[in-house]
Order: C-alpha cells, then sequence, then structure tokens
C-alpha cells in the first residue's frame, strides 16, 4: 500500500510476465511485502469498529518479519470495510506459506450511508486526519516507514547494478498530459544511432506508450500498475531482468502520470526529471514541491503553445528555485524541436559523467 494515497500496489504487472496467482498475490521475495486485495464478498459477523478473531491466509510467496495486508471489502450502500493483518510467525506448508494471525476490522460509511446508521470513527489527528480510518497516525508512519524502507533498500541494489554496468538511469516525472512520451521519442530518435537506449514505461493501464517507443526502435517494456500510482524500485528490478540491459546504456523510466507518490519513492536512478508544460499553470512547483525539491532538472515543456496561453515563464522558474535552488532547467517543444538540443547538451554530460 502506499501510505500517501492509500494504491494498491500489489497489483502490478509487467509486460511479458507470468503470473500464478494466489488471491491476487506476486511471487516476490524483495518489497512486496504489502498488498491491497479488492474483492467483494458477504460477511456475517457484526461490522463493529474494532473486534478481533482468528484467521488464516494463504500466500504462495515469502514474507519475512512483521508484514500487514490490507484488504479493501466493499458492501452495500458504499459501506467499505477493512482489515488490517499484523502477521505473527508463518508455519511451512510445502510451496504455501500459510500465517495464522488475528486481524482488526474498521468499517467506514460514505457520506450517502442509509439514515439512522451512524459509526464512531477515528481519522487520526493528522495534518489531513489520517490516511486511513482505523489507524493511528503512528501506525501509519510506521508502516510508510516499512514501506519506504524496503523500497530504498532494493533501489541502492539497483543504483549498484546501474553502475556496475554504467547505465544512466533518469526517471522522468510529471502530471498526466504533460509530453513525457513525446518528448521520449522524440529524444530516442536523435540518440538511438549514437547509444544504447532502453525505456520503462509506467501506466496503470494498457501498453500505448511501450507500442509508441518502441515504433522508434529502441527496446521499451511495460510496466502497469493497476490501481498503484507510481513505481517502485521492486517493478524496475523485474523490468530490469527483462530488458537485459547492456554496458554504457541510457535507461529512460517513464513513471506514471503523478506529481506526488513518486516523488518519495527511489527507484536507483541517478536524476528524476521533472516534465511541466505550460498548460499547467506556472504555479505546478509550489503546489507540488516534494516533487520539484526531489528532481534535479525540470523540463519546461510545449513553449510553442506559450502565444495562447497566460503563462509566465519567469515566474514559474522562480516557484521552482524557491523549492529547489539547484534545480537546472531547461524550454523546449518536443513537437517542434525548439530547444531540443539544449537537453541532448544535458544527457550527453551525464553520460560522460
Amino acid at each position: 500500500m502506499c501510505s500517501t494515497c492509500g494504491c494498491a500496489a500489489g497489483e502490478r504487472r509487467i509486460e511479458g510476465e507470468e503470473h500464478d496467482h494466489h488471491h491476487g498475490h506476486d511471487h516476490h521475495d524483495h518489497s512486496h511485502h504489502e498488498h491491497n486485495h479488492h474483492h467483494p464478498h458477504d460477511h456475517s459477523h457484526d461490522h463493529s469498529d474494532h473486534h478481533e478473531h482468528d484467521h488464516e491466509d494463504h500466500h504462495a510467496h515469502d514474507n519475512k518479519g512483521q508484514t500487514v495486508i490490507i484488504h479493501h471489502h466493499y458492501y452495500h450502500q458504499g459501506d467499505v470495510h477493512n482489515h488490517y493483518h499484523q502477521y505473527e510467525p508463518s508455519s511451512h506448508e510445502g510451496s504455501v506459506i500459510t500465517h495464522p494471525h488475528k486481524h482488526v476490522h474498521a468499517s467506514a460509511k460514505n457520506t450517502f450511508q442509509p439514515e439512522g446508521e451512524h459509526h464512531d470513527l477515528d481519522y487520526g489527528h493528522g495534518e489531513a486526519g489520517t490516511h486511513a480510518p482505523g489507524i493511528s497516525q503512528k501506525r501509519m508512519l510506521q508502516i510508510e516507514m516499512d514501506v519506504l524502507g524496503k523500497n530504498n533498500h532494493l533501489a541502492e541494489h539497483n543504483r549498484e547494478q546501474f553502475n556496475d554496468k554504467n547505465i544512466l538511469a533518469l526517471n522522468l516525472v510529471s502530471s498526466p498530459g504533460s509530453g513525457k512520451t513525446t518528448l521520449l521519442t522524440e529524444t530516442l530518435l536523435r540518440l538511438r544511432d549514437k547509444v544504447n537506449c532502453a525505456v520503462i514505461e509506467g501506466d496503470q493501464q494498457t501498453t500505448h506508450d511501450a507500442q509508441r517507443i518502441r515504433e522508434t526502435g529502441v527496446p521499451a517494456i511495460q510496466v502497469n500498475t493497476g490501481k498503484g500510482c507510481h513505481l517502485d524500485a521492486q517493478m524496475i528490478h523485474d523490468a530490469m531482468e527483462r530488458l537485459d540491459l547492456d554496458n554504457n546504456s541510457l535507461l529512460f523510466i517513464e513513471n506514471v502520470g503523478n506529481l506526488v507518490c513518486p516523488a518519495s519513492f527511489d527507484l536507483g536512478e541517478r536524476h528524476k526529471v521533472a516534465v511541466l508544460s505550460v498548460t499547467e499553470g506556472e504555479d505546478k512547483p509550489l503546489k507540488y514541491p516534494h516533487m520539484f525539491a526531489a528532481a534535479d532538472i525540470m523540463i519546461l515543456n510545449k513553449i510553442d503553445l506559450l502565444p495562447y496561453l497566460h503563462f509566465n515563464v519567469e515566474a514559474c522558474i522562480a516557484y521552482a528555485k524557491r523549492v529547489n535552488p539547484n534545480i537546472q532547467v531547461i524550454q523546449l517543444s518536443a513537437t517542434q524541436g525548439e530547444g531540443m538540443d539544449a537537453w541532448l547538451a544535458w544527457l550527453e554530460t551525464q553520460l560522460c559523467a
């Protein structure tokens, strides 16, 4: 689970990957210790705010240490029933691990609950109330630290692999529609004869962007995150194995369109490249400061549209530098070619670094 938004990272699928699912779980030994399940079923027990009972779940992969699995069950009238599972030591039964554990239930109604039904929910006391009803801020913080800690550990492993093979890995981040894929295709057309390139594409669904990349003659693999809102280090690790990257390569990672969660997840890349189009408004660096603080360079894209927009370029750059004084800025139009030479020069500098 992404503790920022509660997305279901366990639903991801890498193009060409075959799964033998048990309850929707993936077979990984690294950082997939947190999963979301979305499957309706009937419960005969009382929907009390907090109760405990014994429960067994079967998973076809290793879970080491303490694990939290969150099940979202949907009922009548929009009732959402969340199970927060905290594992006790596992017992092995062949290839399947049985986890006897207790779990706590927290029921939540949306605003359209039937008249007369009321639930006293503890939404916590954080700035936004909390991320999940029924879980304290302290517990949510611990979950977030666990998830990011495991991710960062694997990201360092990815980084070591990149360094060993002298691969320049760049993580392109932006909101949807900023022009990342067009920027990539135009970049690859100019670079494909000079350096070995490859692309990992991240989207919730479809392989459209990977197909666009492959039309340039550059290998690409699609990672579909399902309800997940970002790529993580495990996904990159698995995709790299299928890409079989050459030494001295340039790897572009196009993250899921989202200016929030990808800022927190290290993939092992050398740089985050924030792509901002002039159609989005000049105040985006102030509205989403964590992303622009995490990026080393901002590509201001679609500048060919400036004559038709009320967009203050100077203010936008000033906002970005207020958030991140060291951020570099390149203005370009991927479709018209203006500014592409500056972008290619930056890439060449990074390749030689």
